[in-house]
């Protein structure tokens, strides 16, 4: 098995400013990203692989480069894919185009850990990558279970009110089908269909459930305050946190 990591990242941010760059927990947040990867290597010492960061930030590719665990690759993002309406799929693909030129490798499989989503295990990476290769899905992701169900508690307006998302005679949660929140921590990808230029569930996907507080989206100053104080619950209590950043240098 022959995995290219990725690990995307522009300059800047809207809602957080150079959250990439931030401190996390004491930490560079991108270290987080490197090492559950390389946590997942020293595992799986028969998988061969590449880590590569495409970012469009000097500092950020210079401080992943300066990781202490593994070697990085690094690609400068092209200014046609540094734009706000540039979806990430894309990005991950330039990596994999540029990637088989650098190493001339095939690879198997393409595997993108998102920067702000550093409480994930080494478990969760072993896990979508198990499945991926099982399944032989176009992609597996990860998510977690919904807080909130559109069969029985969402609701949308209308011109007469507000109804349910989805019609239904449900009475109880339990009765609706189950939903999960994609949390956009990890993605595997087959090659092919990456190459296709599909989006993430326009093909055949498969989905990991993580642990349902381990992953926030990053929108606002308040939401990175909030991940720490989980995150540190997270490294006080659970072994499998932890690992992930006794193991940063």
């Amino acid at each position: 098995m022959n995995i290219l990591f990725t690990i995307c990242g522009r300059g800047g941010s809207k809602g957080i400013k150079n959250k990439n760059l931030k401190d996390f927990c004491g930490k560079p947040l991108v270290y987080y990203t490197v090492s559950v990867i390389d946590l997942y290597l020293k595992r799986h010492p028969e998988a061969e692989a590449d880590i590569v960061v495409n970012s469009d930030s000097m500092e950020l590719l210079n401080l992943v480069q300066n990781n202490g665990l593994r070697k990085v690759n690094s690609i400068i993002r092209d200014k046609n894919l540094a734009g706000d309406l540039v979806g990430k799929i894309a990005v991950i693909n330039d990596c994999l185009e540029k990637m088989n030129e650098i190493t001339g490798q095939l690879y198997d499989m393409v595997v993108d850990l998102d920067i702000t989503s550093p409480l994930r295990t080494v478990d969760d990476l072993e896990e979508v990558i198990k499945v991926q290769r099982e399944k032989k899905a176009d992609v597996t992701t990860t998510a977690v279970t919904a807080r909130r169900n559109p069969y029985f508690n969402q609701v949308r307006k209308t011109e007469h009110g507000y109804k349910k998302v989805i019609e239904s005679a449900f009475t109880a949660r339990q009765q609706a089908p189950e939903i999960f929140d994609m949390n956009a921590s990890i993605y595997a990808y087959n090659p092919a269909y990456l190459k296709s230029g599909k989006g993430v569930l326009e093909g055949y996907c498969e989905v990991v459930e993580m642990y349902d507080t381990g992953v926030l989206d990053l929108d606002h100053e308040n939401d990175f305050e909030l991940m720490q104080i989980i995150a540190d619950y997270l490294y006080n209590t659970k072994e499998k946190f932890r690992e992930i950043k006794t193991n940063i240098r």
